[in-house]
């Protein structure tokens, strides 16, 4: 990638905003600003118009969400606009201005209703509002702009900011025992495979625009996710699998969101890491920053 191409990142500072500011650094791109909630306020067009216009970029990276997935229940509107309407207004800036749109979305836009991998193509039917407000946001880029890749990942974690493996490592230090909810399959991604997937996209400079899934390969549920972390880190802990239904939530979740990875992998040429490896990865990072 030429360094004079500018690449705007909104949600800048947020976990694969973080993700995305280290492997720029490790591939010594520089010409990328990663943006905060304020001066990348994805819901104030004239700061975007401002933006656009001053940094000219060639491409906008879109990690600013809502996803707060039970609290969305109760703020719909705050998670419509975040989610929808900021969208909208990225992509309304990127057709005005000539630019190419990378925005994150997720598996929450399916009902996780059917027990085989989803593909691209295959219906969209959220079961809560977080999901409902992603696959607005999708449909108004797909709508507004030509120039896009939508990317649904799932179940983000890594050693940046709050997440599921850090709350399991905290927790393996406090409690002796713990219920995971077993009857909830997915896949882990690490954000640092999605942050270099993103980045990967930039660099081949393949205009095959659309919608992808990217997770790590594999599958498991919530149970055996925090049993892959208390054994990698070594914590003596007793888990309980226990179903959906006896933790009961605000927010519905899907209970099969495994996604179908082929269109990424054969368009772009990657190869995608197995989830329990890159967690390897990710928590020698974290005892490393201790």
């Amino acid at each position: 990638m030429n360094c004079k191409n500018k690449i705007l990142v909104f949600g800048g500072v947020g976990q694969l905003g973080q993700c995305l500011n280290r492997i720029s650094k490790e591939r010594n791109l520089s010409s990328i600003l990663f943006l905060d909630e304020e001066e990348g306020n994805i819901l104030d067009l004239d700061i975007l118009a401002d933006l656009f216009h001053k940094e000219s970029p060639e491409f906008v990276i879109n990690c600013a969400a809502y996803t707060a997935v039970d609290k969305a229940e109760d703020e719909v509107l705050l998670c419509e606009k975040i989610n929808s309407e900021g969208a909208g207004n990225l992509a309304r800036c990127c057709d005005q201005f000539g630019a190419t749109l990378i925005h994150i979305s997720t598996d929450f836009v399916f009902e996780g209703d059917v027990p085989r991998p989803l593909k691209e193509d295959d219906m969209a039917s959220p079961v809560n509002v977080y999901g409902r407000t992603k696959l607005e946001g999708e449909q108004e880029i797909t709508q507004l702009l030509k120039t896009y890749y939508i990317l649904r990942t799932s179940w983000l974690y890594s050693e940046y900011a709050n997440n599921f493996v850090k709350t399991m490592i905290r927790l393996g230090t406090e409690r002796d025992q713990l219920n995971i909810i077993s009857d909830q399959v997915g896949t882990p991604t690490y954000a640092i495979d999605l942050a270099a997937v993103i980045l990967d996209i930039i660099q081949l400079n393949n205009k095959a625009y659309g919608i992808y899934h990217y997770s790590n390969e594999g599958v498991t549920s919530w149970y055996d996710f925090a049993k892959g972390v208390f054994d990698i880190c070594g914590t003596e802990i007793k888990l309980l699998p226990i179903s959906g239904a006896d933790y009961p939530t605000k927010a519905n979740r899907p209970a099969f969101s495994v996604m179908d990875k082929t269109k990424i992998k054969t368009t772009f040429g990657i190869e995608i890491p197995y989830w329990r490896d890159s967690l390897v990865k990710c928590i020698q990072a974290i005892n490393k920053d201790r």
